[in-house]
């Protein structure tokens, strides 16, 4: 079936114009409204405008141009002698290309002070009208929502004779649907995070709540994974469909977003060590290293290359490393690949991989080599939905972006901890935040020298600690993710040696911590910030 009908309306203008030319050069006949019209008549492209087509101008300030039926039986009438028949009797020609985004809803709102009304009148109904009528009929009609499948679309036309092919034309109804699903969920999501109080005010900014009382979560399929934690769960790798799949430079940098440059294909537990991984080490200052095992760090390092810091991040835990996931916030040169190529491991991310460090590793067949291209630059407060699913439903929080100036933090012993116990106890806080609770970490020199996670008791972590590194941890700085119940940790602490504390505080035994604190000779601060991680 060829296309001899296009109508073209579109709120994003990238690459409209070169589409259309195309079309031209096939002798389709251009339909088009508003904007999408002028674009394309100042191109020098023959247009008829939807309201000539249909025979109805556009009313209601724009609000009505497209809902019409000789719009929609257009593109809702099927290949069939009956539906042919009928049409030919309303005098509705049919239309076989629908080219249609939408107003830009999201972003729009995405401005906090937006009013309500302007909020309103952003909402699309003639686009998703025309979209859905197309998409239903993609027995006959193509409809593309997306200017990145344009260049597709113009190649298959052209080779086809003009026509789409009807796996082409299934493939851009699924993407439809998905983006009207999703366009229809933003909508509902910002109604119903904002009060009725906005209909005395329209004009006005409304406020909203964090958690609205509707919330559409929409995930595009990345990849099938080979199996999921276990190999006889089925698992696959979804990404905020929200997310342009390139937002690069700007953006912070995701592991759904980054390229895999070699190796085999990430398995489910990769993904989740190298989020872990890359979620700390963006927010390391400096040149830094961190080694991921069963999403915990075992390995977290400073130091004034990428190849030094690495080397003494493996070293504070060189058995756990094996077979770890490593995050590096610089590129891998030659001579960290060199390094790296000394131990097994399953992946590496960062920012990018020269050359010489690409050649090196080429020789680990295994070796996952992730780029996470974006901003490296750590920072705090950015907006982040969680979400986690529980049975039967889900668990939605703002990511955990606080940030405590440890260096600063109030001392409630008698003892003050020195500017390198400071530094210490900044870096362990700061590694401790991304440590499954319980979570205890001992650091001295910019460097990790055990980590206790995920046990039910604060002493237990403190005494897997000991038994991990010893002697070592003698003039080390500690960091709790939580408070101390009972006074037993710090009693720990000392005995192993270490002689200053960061911790939230806010225990009902404090006085008695404290009391301890002093009674071993060690400084301790209070961070008055939390960081459970379970």
């Amino acid at each position: 079936m060829r296309v001899r009908r296009a109508l073209l309306s579109v709120s994003d203008k990238r690459g409209v114009v070169e589409l259309a030319r195309a079309l031209r050069e096939l002798d389709v006949e251009l339909l088009s409204t508003g904007g999408t019209a002028a674009t394309l008549t100042q191109a020098g492209l023959p247009v008829t405008q939807v309201s000539d087509f249909t025979g109805a101008p556009e009313i209601l300030d724009g609000r009505v141009k497209t809902l019409h039926p000789k719009v929609h039986g257009g593109l809702l009438g099927r290949p069939t002698p009956a539906h042919q028949a009928e049409m030919a009797r309303h005098g509705i020609e049919p239309i076989d290309l629908v080219v249609v985004n939408l107003y830009p809803f999201e972003a729009t709102v995405a401005t906090p002070d937006v009013a309500f009304a302007d909020a309103i009148e952003n909402i699309d109904i003639g686009g998703p009208a025309m979209l859905r009528s197309a998409a239903k009929n993609h027995e006959r009609v193509a409809v593309i929502v997306d200017p990145d499948d344009y260049a597709a679309v113009i190649a298959e036309l052209r080779a086809g004779g003009g026509a789409v092919s009807a796996a082409r034309r299934l493939a851009l109804a699924r993407k439809v649907y998905a983006h009207t699903s999703a366009y229809d969920a933003a909508i509902a999501a910002y109604l119903s995070s904002i009060d009725d109080g906005v209909l005395d005010a329209p004009a006005a900014a409304p406020a909203r709540r964090v958690f609205p009382d509707t919330v559409g979560v929409q995930w595009r399929k990345l990849y099938d994974l080979r199996y999921g934690e276990n190999p006889h769960q089925a698992a696959a790798f979804y990404a905020d469909a929200r997310t342009p799949l390139a937002r690069w430079p700007a953006s912070r940098p995701t592991i759904a977003l980054a390229e895999v440059l070699g190796g085999k294909q990430l398995s489910y537990n990769n993904i989740l060590d190298l989020d872990a991984a890359l979620g700390l080490a963006l927010e390391l200052p400096g040149c830094a290293a961190v080694i991921v095992k069963h999403n915990n760090p075992c390995g977290v390092a400073l130091g004034a290359s990428p190849a030094l810091a690495y080397e003494r991040a493996r070293a504070a835990d060189p058995v756990s490393a094996f077979g770890g996931i490593v995050a590096v916030n610089r590129s891998v040169d030659g001579a960290l690949a060199a390094l790296l190529a000394e131990t097994f491991l399953e992946c590496v991310v960062a920012p990018d991989f020269s050359d010489a460090a690409r050649v090196t590793l080429a020789a680990k067949k295994n070796l996952r080599l992730v780029r996470a291209g974006g901003d490296w630059t750590p920072r705090a407060g950015e907006t982040v939905a969680m979400v986690r699913a529980v049975a039967g439903g889900a668990l939605i929080q703002t990511a955990d972006t606080g940030l405590v100036d440890v260096r600063a933090a109030r001392v409630v012993t008698r003892r003050t901890p020195d500017d390198a116990e400071r530094d210490d106890l900044a870096f362990a806080w700061a590694v401790a935040k991304h440590v499954k609770s319980n979570a205890i970490v001992f650091a001295k020199g910019g460097v990790t020298l055990a980590i206790g996670a995920g046990q039910m008791s604060r002493v237990d972590s403190v005494k897997i600690c000991e038994l991990k590194a010893g002697a070592a941890l003698a003039g080390s700085a500690v960091a709790s993710d939580a408070f101390f119940p009972f006074r037993d940790g710090v009693d720990v602490l000392a005995r192993v040696g270490a002689t200053a504390v960061a911790q939230p505080g806010g225990s009902v035994r404090d006085e008695e911590v404290i009391a301890a604190a002093d009674e071993h000779g060690l400084a301790m601060v209070f961070t008055a910030m939390r960081h459970f991680r379970h």
